[in-house]
């Protein structure tokens, strides 16, 4: 193993969007069963640091992988497209406008139908977005589009967490 493969590489899965997650789940045991620091218990307490450090390397790797939007992030820095969420919000005109209807929505309900409503308005959007994606990164082959979309998609998941706070609020 090599601290600066990607994590693709450390677990040797193509670098692309699609991932088949019960085989990121196998490939983290049996990662995490490799570099176990007890196993190196007997090779002293470099061997064991150096073990951590991997196990440590292994967990970041996979928490990366398993989720679409991290994972999408990491492909389009991978592919010279970086994020840049804090600098950069600029967004099409089509999705400045729904996050408004979106924000009225909230602001306006205040029944559980109508919130739940609009959680699954955002569910149908996330999964619209994690669709684009995939066809961005994996066919056409465009990371400062799909570095676009995971912006749109990291406001979305944003948003729903607003929701689900709101539907908190109702429920006290």
């Amino acid at each position: 193993m090599n601290l600066q493969s990607t994590d693709f590489e450390l677990f040797d899965v193509p670098a692309r969007f699609a991932q088949d997650r019960a085989a990121l789940d196998a490939r983290w045991k049996e990662l995490q069963r490799e570099a176990h620091p007890d196993r190196f218990a007997a090779q002293g307490a470099a061997a064991q640091r150096l073990a951590l450090q991997w196990s440590v390397r292994i967990n970041e790797a996979y928490q990366r992988l398993k989720d679409p939007l991290r994972r999408a992030a990491y492909l389009c820095e991978l592919r010279g497209a970086p994020i840049h969420a804090e600098t950069n919000t600029a967004m099409p005109p089509e999705f400045l406008m729904e996050q408004m209807q979106w924000r009225e929505a909230l602001d306006e309900a205040d029944a559980l139908p109508e919130l739940e409503a609009l959680t699954d308005t955002l569910g149908a959007s996330r999964a619209e977005a994690l669709r684009q994606l995939e066809a961005l990164l994996d066919v056409q082959d465009d990371p400062p589009s799909a570095a676009q979309q995971v912006r749109a998609l990291m406001f979305i998941e944003r948003f729903a967490h607003d929701v689900e706070a709101r539907i908190d609020q109702l429920g006290q």
